[in-house]
């Protein structure tokens, strides 16, 4: 009995020995699979941000992504270390000194370059896995698992870097972007100009997820199941500008800043018919790749983010709104006081003095008399709510960002007289570049608003996807739009915009002088020139032009006609000779057979000599 319960004791106690000596090895097992270099990897492909190009096929914005070098320094064969050295740095492209340093530096896992482009990364891999082959890379024990080890030289994304190819041009629109670190990754998000106001759609979308087994040199072998995740870039937003035409316009500018010694020119060149910008241009730019201290002034566009009081180029405003409201016939006679007249304190001088003028050619002329005379007609209300329906205190819609509104006097103030006259002709109010474009736009388009915009549509691989587009508004009656069409035009042939005339097209426009405020609660000595108007071919082509020359300081040129008229001038031949406006042939022949008679009876009128 005895003997048979020993035996039982005995056989329970080498089964119970076996159990756990089982649990054992399967733990064992479990804890060192762990440690073992996994069979299966992944990968993520990251997607990349969209590009901004423009009308004639330029990538002006683009990113690139960037790679680094991670390496496991016990990989390398103590006896073939100059060997990796030399061939990792004629790879890479690496100073061998520095390779040398970081290797010899830190026994373990380091990182030999963080900033490596695509092509340089290809090359890289290729170079992984002829060291692997080469044995220049080899395994080693590693001490706490006593198993071999290999990780190889493993070439993964850092991040992204956003290149701007043409530097300053279309500067300070086209904006930058600033880095932000997601999932260890660098990448690019938009702070200023386009680059800002499209980020939702120029951020990339999904990144691409890949699973696979490994190779000897932990690289991804692709199979049909690799990919659970499909990389979707962000959109490429497609400019209605040419690169071409934008940067010989910006030359312009250059040129006429340095002569004019202003702080600033702009010009915008806009579609009358679907407000699409063919072009917007500053003196001030920058690289964006390459911000200094003494850009800062130039990072914000001032065509959108600068009110300023605007001077006369407002008076044809005022007189739209009392042809809407009946209240002016344009050939009516308006008593100007032979330029002469006092308001209040103050007394009012006009450049070009008359006693009488017609109501028009107070607009021709720029008689800011006459205005005082004829803005005496409307009361506060008609006066707020016309200037709000040509867009003044409100945002025009251009797509750049942290656009301004101006400053519009109550209704109340508006009832007074002293400010119907102050902002009859361009003071007491304020005004940005885009207002005043988009509002002389309503001139030349039949009284209809347009919203001006530089992105003509998005792309992403080959598709086209077209923006939402403002509800079109009848600012004024297409009958008014006529009438200040017809004025503005006989305001370039025979009034203070003489200098624009060109031959063969139909170009209207206004000129305007403004004292800068002081911020003193008064004017500085110096002024803004401003000329906004538009020029028509008899193909169709329609436009309209503003330009405005922030301080000019050489001497006698501050007036819009000396400082801003010109630059329009050149703009429009720069148009012609590019192919965008065709002056009519026999239009030309008419003013060169005019001029030539004109030359003949002045040579007929000579007295003889003896």
């Amino acid at each position: 009995m005895n003997s048979r319960k020993s035996k039982i004791t005995i056989l329970f106690l080498l089964i119970t020995f076996g159990i756990s000596i089982f649990v054992l090895v399967i733990f064992y097992r479990a804890s060192i699979e762990r440690k073992l270099p996994k069979l299966q990897t992944s990968d993520v492909n990251t997607a990349i941000r969209g590009n901004i190009v423009t009308k004639d096929g330029f990538s002006i914005s683009s990113s690139q992504k960037l790679y680094k070098v991670m390496l496991d320094t016990r990989n390398i064969d103590p006896n073939k270390k100059e060997m990796f050295i030399k061939l990792y740095s004629l790879y890479s492209g690496d100073d061998p000194n520095k390779v040398r340093k970081i290797i010899n530096g830190t026994k373990g896992l380091v990182t030999l370059s963080y900033s490596i482009d695509a092509k340089g990364a290809t090359y890289l891999q290729e170079l992984s896995r002829k060291l692997n082959r080469k044995g220049i890379l080899i395994s080693y024990l590693d001490p706490k698992t006593g198993l071999a080890s290999f990780q190889g030289m493993r070439v993964m994304e850092s991040g992204q870097n956003r290149k701007f190819m043409s530097k300053d041009a279309l500067t300070p629109a086209i904006g930058y972007v600033s880095k932000t670190e997601s999932d260890a990754l660098t990448k690019s998000k938009g702070v200023k100009g386009l680059e800002r106001y499209y980020e939702d759609y120029l951020a990339p979308i999904q990144n691409a997820k890949i699973l696979g087994p490994r190779d000897i040199g932990n690289n991804i072998i692709l199979t049909s199941d690799s990919n659970l995740a499909t990389r979707v870039d962000g959109y490429n937003a497609v400019l209605s500008v040419p690169l071409k035409f934008q940067t010989k316009l910006e030359q312009i500018l250059d040129e006429k800043r340095e002569f004019l010694d202003a702080k600033e020119l702009i010009i915008c060149i806009m579609n009358s018919k679907n407000g699409e910008i063919l072009a917007l241009a500053s003196s001030s730019r920058y690289d964006p790749s390459n911000i200094r201290k003494q850009d800062y002034s130039a990072l914000n566009s001032s065509a959108s983010e600068y009110a300023y009081e605007v001077g006369s180029v407002f008076k044809p405003f005022i007189f739209s709104i009392l042809l809407q409201e009946k209240k002016v016939n344009p050939f009516e006679l308006v008593n100007t006081y032979n330029g002469r007249y006092q308001l209040g304190k103050r007394i009012i001088k006009d450049t070009h003095p008359e006693p009488f003028m017609s109501a028009e050619d107070i607009i021709v002329h720029s008689s800011n008399i006459g205005m005082i005379q004829l803005v005496e007609r409307l009361n506060g209300p008609q006066i707020y709510q016309g200037l709000l329906n040509f867009g003044f205190s409100r945002k025009t819609g251009i797509d750049l960002p942290y656009e301004q509104v101006g400053m519009m006097p109550t209704v109340t103030k508006l009832n007074s007289s002293t400010y119907k006259a102050t902002v009859s002709y361009g003071y007491g109010l304020q005004a940005t570049f885009m207002q005043l474009l988009k509002a002389y736009n309503t001139f030349n388009n039949k009284g209809i608003e347009v919203t001006p915009h530089m992105v003509a549509y998005l792309e992403r691989n080959g598709k086209r996807y077209d923006l939402p587009k403002a509800e079109p508004a009848q600012v004024i009656s297409q009958e008014t739009a006529k009438i200040m069409k017809r004025i503005l035009i006989k305001t370039v042939e025979k009034g203070t915009g003489l200098k624009a005339f060109t031959p063969g097209l139909e170009i209207g426009g206004k000129t305007g002088t403004a004292h800068i405020a002081s911020g003193k609660g008064g004017y500085s000595n110096t002024y803004n020139g401003s000329f906004f108007g538009f020029v028509n071919d008899t193909r169709g082509n329609s436009y309209t032009i503003g330009v405005l020359a922030r301080d000019p300081k050489k001497p006698y040129y501050y007036f819009g006609a000396q400082s801003a008229l010109p630059t329009f001038k050149k703009a429009v031949d720069l148009m012609v000779e590019d192919g965008y406006l065709f002056p009519d042939p026999n239009v030309i022949a008419e003013f060169e057979a005019k001029k030539d008679k004109l030359k003949n009876d002045k040579v007929k009128q000579k007295p003889a000599l003896d």
